[in-house]
């Protein structure tokens, strides 16, 4: 955390676009951004203004789903700082936060010591279902991403994982007034003015190569031999596991000994079991709970 930074972001309005990952968020954060008159976006790691990309580092050009999740939360301590510090240069008054869940949402502002969003859009009150589903379709099958800046910016800081510019044209409200020069005079109305939005398909390495599966049964065998490892006087009682689109939850029921230090041992324990599973596999866990059921002599 940057010191003294906090304070200075008290008058800042936070939005948070949230939806599942694949489901159309980078696509629609300009038309929502345009909508509440949001300059600034924060999505996939990157503090974006306008067409152009102003700091961080795309999760796009991460080489695994797992390290892609860590830059898209601001997980490095240069990498957020270097974002708070050019939000704090900026004269902002609103800005969109981009995440899978009010939870990734309200984490990345904390992160970048931004207000918590005042403002919650889900994916699912700006896109249709058949929109949503064909968006998931085309990231599953395809690998495709979206970054909501022109293909000339994307080229030119991460040309390795372009694929192709998209262009939608957004029209504006009919306005009256004095034509301006060239235009067709008559009544003086001036029609409807498209403009055109500019996003750039990128294909990530690790789309290409697909998200890591790993079975209940192995990640509980693995689960079992770091606890084993940290210490042999525990005893396992239960796993429960939980897939998301993210990573992997744990929930752990053991049995410990007697003098155990129930604070720091168990969570050097946690750090231990998301330090090792993520290391050796390459999937992300985003959280252990451990149980303690009983304390054994």
């Amino acid at each position: 955390m940057i010191p003294g930074l906090s304070w200075l972001f008290h008058k800042i309005k936070v939005y948070a676009l949230v939806g599942e990952s694949g489901t159309g968020k980078s696509f629609r954060a300009k038309l929502v951004a345009q909508k509440h008159g949001i300059e600034y976006i924060i999505d996939d790691g990157l503090l974006i203004r306008d067409n152009r990309i102003l700091a961080g580092h795309s999760a796009k050009t991460e080489k695994t789903f797992m390290a892609a999740v860590k830059v898209a939360l601001f997980d490095n301590k240069g990498h957020r700082d270097e974002v708070a510090r050019k939000l704090q240069s900026e004269k902002i008054r609103k800005v969109l936060v981009l995440g899978t869940s009010e939870k990734m949402a309200n984490k990345i502002a904390v992160r970048l010591q931004l207000p918590i969003p005042a403002k919650i859009i889900k994916i699912e009150d700006i896109a249709s279902q058949d929109e949503i589903e064909k968006a998931i379709r085309t990231r599953k099958i395809e690998g495709k991403h979206v970054i909501p800046v022109p293909s000339i910016e994307v080229k030119r800081s991460y040309p390795n994982i372009f694929y192709e510019a998209i262009r939608v044209l957004q029209k504006k409200k009919k306005t009256t007034g004095i034509s301006p020069a060239g235009a067709n005079l008559g009544s003086g109305r001036i029609g409807p003015i498209p403009k055109v939005l500019e996003k750039s398909v990128v294909r990530p390495e690790y789309s290409k190569r697909g998200k890591v599966i790993i079975t209940e049964a192995a990640l509980s065998q693995m689960v079992i031999h770091c606890v084993d490892e940290y210490s042999g006087e525990i005893r396992i009682k239960k796993i429960a596991i939980k897939d998301d689109e993210i990573g992997y939850r744990l929930v752990i029921t053991i049995d410990v000994p007697y003098g155990m230090q129930l604070g720091g041992n168990i969570h050097e324990l946690q750090q231990y079991i998301i330090d090792n599973i993520e290391r050796y596999t390459n999937i992300l866990i985003e959280e252990v709970n451990i149980i303690i059921d009983k304390i054994i002599q």
